[in-house]
Formats: structure tokens, sequence, C-alpha cells
């Protein structure tokens, strides 16, 4: 697999600026918060496809069995004789494969272009995915819209955009608007978009897939302390904070926190200031929203696209909502 990185030196630096800024202006507030963006490096990426493995987190392999149902019909319904595939985020390919395989084998050439901000996480996928004469592959270290600008040039095939695993459920509801459009304004008139959508369900189910009784998301959220001190010189003790997740009914999101055991004082180095946790504070970390179906229908009309299709799982948990760009 061939990768391009999109990510220069100067861009690093502008990537640790605004981590540092985000933290300073984070711990600064009331309540405390740290982005959920910074999550994922190379550690956080491999926490994550650990979790999505796990028994009681549903979303990865509801999707996946999402994807074995009906990708045969996704690549019906776009029926080209080729295609340039692009995943936002895309994990270790596994599910990207279900898809790039369906249209494999109805005959169609594929251009797949992943698009992920971790290297790391580029090589997991390379793995996964074997390059022959009917399927390129083109790995893209850089952030999704930088990305998805790069290619406008390279190719005027059809193009399906692939945003899988609920990823969209990291932005709150504004942002999802404005993510949608600028996806819309970076793709041609009749590019399809393939988007998960984890739907509101029982509170129990939600609250066991986002407490993992192996502890990964424990993990995965304190891993954001252990990133600190690595990268900022922050003097984080992991046994002096917990995780916390439950789910919000008024919000319709998982809310995730960390909350500090102790009365405590963290000195970060890159900051060259102390920042005071009493016991029991909470720092909030992410709102992974949920979704109604009529919620979903509204989105796709008010931010440019039509509904082609909506495959969902037979307990209704999750849907990948296949749509298409119109511009008059």
């Amino acid at each position: 697999m061939k990768i391009t990185n999109l990510i220069e030196v100067d861009q690093f630096t502008q990537n640790r600026e605004a981590f540092t800024t985000d933290v300073l202006m984070g711990l600064s507030s009331e309540p405390k918060t740290i982005s959920a963006k910074y999550f994922y490096d190379d550690a956080g990426s491999e926490l994550f496809q650990k979790i999505s493995q796990h028994q009681d987190y549903y979303l990865t392999k509801t999707e996946f069995s999402i994807l074995e149902q009906f990708g045969a019909s996704l690549a019906a319904t776009i029926n080209e004789a080729e295609i340039d595939i692009l995943e936002l985020g895309a994990g270790d390919g596994h599910k990207s494969k279900l898809i790039i395989d369906s249209f494999l084998a109805q005959g169609t050439k594929v251009n797949f272009y992943p698009i992920d901000i971790s290297e790391k996480a580029m090589g997991l996928l390379g793995a996964n995915l074997t390059v022959s004469e009917q399927l390129n592959i083109h790995g893209i270290v850089a952030d999704y819209f930088h990305g998805l600008n790069s290619l406008k040039t390279i190719s005027s095939n059809k193009k399906l955009v692939l945003f899988l695993g609920s990823n969209i459920g990291n932005f709150n509801r504004a942002q999802t608007q404005e993510f949608l459009k600028k996806l819309w304004l970076s793709l041609n008139a009749n590019d399809h978009v393939l988007i998960g959508y984890d739907l509101k369900k029982d509170t129990d189910i939600l609250n066991k897939a986002y407490n993992d009784s192996g502890g990964l998301t424990t993990a995965f959220n304190l891993n954001l302390l252990k990133r600190m001190n690595a990268e900022l010189g922050a003097d984080f003790e992991m046994d002096k904070f917990k995780h916390y997740g439950f789910y919000n009914p008024s919000l319709g999101a998982m809310e995730s926190y960390i909350i500090s055991l102790h009365d405590q004082d963290v000195y970060i180095a890159a900051l060259e200031k102390s920042f005071h946790f009493e016991k029991f504070e909470a720092m909030h970390l992410e709102s992974s929203f949920k979704f109604s179906e009529s919620e979903i229908h509204a989105l796709a009309s008010q931010t440019g696209f039509k509904i082609e299709a909506h495959f969902t799982d037979v307990q209704n948990f999750f849907v990948d909502a296949l749509w298409q760009v119109q511009k008059s």
C-alpha cells in the first residue's frame, strides 16, 4: 500500500501548539474539559481497536453484520464501472474490506483512499487489504478535509465516502451539521456518502458498551492523561483518577468523564502552570451522541443530501445511511 503523508513538520508543530492551547483553556474552564479529538494518538488508536472487538461493545459487530448483509445491495445501488472509495478514520480496515469486496465482486474497479491522522492506524489497515489489478490502495495521513481536498484533482471518478463506526456521534448537534455541510462542499453532484449512526436504545445496553468489563474504555480515557504527560510534561498519576461514563437521556448522548479521587495539583511543564483538582471533581472528555431515525432523515435534507438507502440490523441498533450529494 502506498502511503502519502500530508502532515508537514510545521503542521505537527501547529498540532502540538493547538493541543497545548486547548489543554490550557480546558483545564482553566469550569467544569474542566479536554476535547475527545485528542484521544487518538497511536496508543489511543490501538486501544480503540481493542474496544471495538470487546463483547460488551455492540457497535462494531453490529455494523459489521449490516455490511455483511447489505454490501452487495450497496454496490448495486451505486453501480459504477470504477469508483473512488474514500474512508475517513479507516481504523484496521475490516469493515472497509467488506465494502470493497462487494464492489470487486460485481466487477467494479476500486481506488481506495483511507484517510487517517495516525500513520500507525494506516499501517494496521495495510495488513488487512491486498492490492490487485482491480484494487488500488493509496493511504493518506492527514485530517479529514485536508485529505479529501487533496483528491479533488486526482480523479473524475464517482466517489463514495465512508464515515463508519458512529464517528459522527463525536460531534454535538451543531458540529454534526457543520461537518455534513463541509463534506457536501468537498464532493461533486451524485457522489455518495455512507455514514454510520448509532441509534437511541435501552440505556442498559449503552452503559454496558461504554463501561466494558475488560477495562479497555477506562484505559482509553486515562491514556489522554498519559498523552499529556508524554507530550506536555504533565505529572498526572493514573491511580489518582478514574473513568466514569453514563447515558444522558436529555442530551441523547453517552457522556465520559475522568474524576479526581483526591484533592491534588497537577503541573504541566509546557504551560509552566499547575492546575488544582478537588476531590471527586469531574473533567469532561466526550459526549457520544445517539440518533433517532427522524433525526437522521432531517440531517440529510438540511445538509444537501438525498437518502438512497438506510441499512439496519435486526435489532435496529444501528443504521448505515447511504446518501447521494445533490447540487443544482
